[in-house]
């Protein structure tokens, strides 16, 4: 960790709040008006919570600048309540507990590869790629003549991911999702 001053703080940069909690900042604005004292108005979002918070500061005070690493992974299985990941440099074996992982984990098979983050050798975030590929295991039959402006249909993938399709997805199909949002975004062709 290295202590800089708010001033030189920037979007993206990840601070360590005074109670330990890890923020990353959405957004600065430097107000000096005129000669009054300036003013640092911050909007952090937590990285624990996910809540996304303003705050005033000096800047010339001080504050913690937080180091992460950011490993790739590899989604190896499921053992009781933990996820089992491998690290694809050492090979070491970390799990992750599912409160952890959450539902994250619908979005990744076995052997897929993800990254998690790391701050003091501590996991606090895994990231999915922007789009995965998941084949569907469960949904209702095509109708013939179906079209793609049709009612949508739910679809269960391999993964246990639920999933609004269009009604020409059949079972066994391999279908695109977007990980941010959890929507189809496509069929993936053969």
């Amino acid at each position: 960790m290295a202590s800089i001053e708010y001033s030189q703080v920037r979007k993206g940069n990840v601070i360590v709040g005074s109670d330990g909690q890890l923020f990353t900042v959405v957004d600065r604005n430097l107000n000096t008006p005129g000669n009054w004292r300036a003013m640092l108005q911050l909007k952090l979002k937590n990285l624990k919570t996910g809540a996304v918070t303003m705050s005033r500061e000096r800047p010339d005070n001080k504050v913690e600048l937080a180091f992460l690493d950011k490993r790739e992974m590899q989604y190896l299985y499921r053992e009781g309540d933990d996820f089992m990941f491998s690290d694809m440099e050492t090979f070491d074996v970390i799990p992750l507990n599912k409160d952890w992982v959450g539902d994250l984990i619908q979005y990744i098979k076995e052997n897929d590869p993800c990254h998690v983050v790391f701050y003091d050798e501590k996991p606090i975030s895994l990231e999915l790629p922007p789009t995965v590929n998941l084949k569907v295991t469960e949904t209702e039959p095509a109708l013939k003549g179906a079209t793609a402006a049709a009612q949508n249909k739910p679809a269960t993938c391999e993964t246990g991911l639920v999933v609004s399709v269009p009604p020409f997805i059949a079972i066994g199909e391999q279908i695109t999702i977007d990980t941010r949002t959890g929507e189809y975004a496509g069929r993936v062709s053969k």
